[in-house]
């Protein structure tokens, strides 16, 4: 784990498991299971509330064409939300072609895998944190797969995640260490728990 030239840096790629959560967690997310999560979450565990909370957005569209009706209408569109971000957004030029989509704008399955990726940092991040591993840099190529399901209907069926993390400092995690992070990151992440794609942490081992 430790860089050659260096006892304080180390450069960790994550190895490979695959988790997929069952359902029925519910309220019970951040809830202790064993003494090694109680320890993880520390405070966080005895503070969680399992009441409800609303997270909002708000999509805009407008027709521009007089044919869409013949379906020939631009596709693109507006995600706003509470903190005044702006997206722009539009179907995959893979589902829906040019010059009815755009592929500059941000659309619904790359935003799922986003935010599938992103949910998965927040959590390793607090873990890392509860655990004293210092964070220094997490970055994550992250892929969805769309396949067709039993009725022939598309869905994205798995997210690949490939995270390439720097932690610094005294401590640095070993091998062992990664591997529990990421597992209770899977098990902890809020997006995780509300999915049914299978979601998988990949890697080649440490980087020097």
């Amino acid at each position: 784990m430790v860089i050659p030239g260096t006892r304080k840096t180390a450069v960790s790629q994550v190895g490979a498991w695959v988790w997929r959560l069952k359902s029925g967690h519910g309220s019970s997310l951040f809830l202790p299971q064993t003494p090694e999560m109680a320890h993880a979450l520390g405070h966080r565990a005895a503070t969680f509330s399992p009441d409800m909370s609303e997270h909002k957005a708000t999509i805009s569209w407008k027709r521009a064409s007089p044919d869409f009706l013949a379906g020939k209408y631009s596709r693109e569109h507006t995600w706003s939300f509470d903190g005044g971000v702006i997206v722009p957004a539009s179907p995959s030029p893979s589902v829906v072609p040019a010059p009815y989509s755009n592929p500059a704008c941000v659309d619904p399955e790359e935003a799922f895998v986003a935010a599938v990726s992103s949910c998965h940092m927040l959590t390793y991040l607090y873990l890392a944190c509860q655990q004293g591993f210092q964070v220094d840099s997490y970055h994550d190529e992250a892929v969805g797969v769309m396949t067709k399901n039993e009725k022939g209907v598309p869905w994205l069926s798995s997210v690949a995640l490939h995270p390439k993390i720097t932690h610094s400092g005294e401590k640095l995690p070993a091998p062992a260490d990664l591997d529990r992070l990421h597992h209770l990151a899977h098990e902890q992440c809020f997006i995780a728990n509300s999915i049914k794609t299978a979601v998988t942490v990949r890697g080649a081992g440490d980087e020097s």
